[in-house]
């Protein structure tokens, strides 16, 4: 496959994206064993956002990880900034990215952001988690997305994508 026809090498630019290590075929086969092993992943991710987008909700993926960057905070002023940055795009209604949630994760968000926890967001982020494991994961499997990536990297003999 060319580099110029490839769609995933144009996802993988690692000069655009500074992406320093390779994607890897056993990196690949191993999302299929669990979700957690997609979403921890090096590249999982990314490709999985990748994916997503195809699905119109890539704003799953983006909350969920935004949740994890914000568990790691230590200062108050930023986890109050970022908490709010938080709920503006994902959590109240008509939100630019608003996840699907229901109403009392959402209220709770909202009492849990006036003094803003590494937890406050964990109720919301559990609902995320399970949604996509449990509707978009099995199909993103299922995908021509993903399984072209793996008969690609099949086929180049485990050469790296990148």
């Amino acid at each position: 496959m060319s580099p110029n026809t490839c769609w995933l090498c144009k996802i993988f630019r690692a000069e655009e994206n500074g992406i320093s290590s390779k994607l890897s075929l056993e990196e690949v086969l191993q999302w299929s064993q669990s979700f957690e092993n997609l979403v921890t992943s090096k590249y999982g991710p990314m490709i999985y956002k990748t994916y997503l987008k195809t699905e119109h909700s890539d704003e799953n993926i983006e909350f969920w990880l935004a949740c994890e960057a914000y568990k790691k905070i230590t200062s108050q002023r930023k986890r109050i900034s970022m908490a709010r940055k938080l709920f503006t795009s994902y959590i109240q209604p008509q939100a630019p990215k608003e996840i699907n949630i229901d109403s009392p994760a959402r209220k709770a968000v909202l009492r849990n952001i006036q003094e803003p926890t590494l937890s406050c967001f964990d109720e919301a982020q559990k609902i995320i988690y399970r949604h996509m494991e449990r509707d978009s994961y099995p199909r993103f499997l299922e995908s021509q997305f993903y399984q072209k990536l793996k008969h690609s990297l099949q086929t180049n003999g485990n050469n790296p994508m990148v």
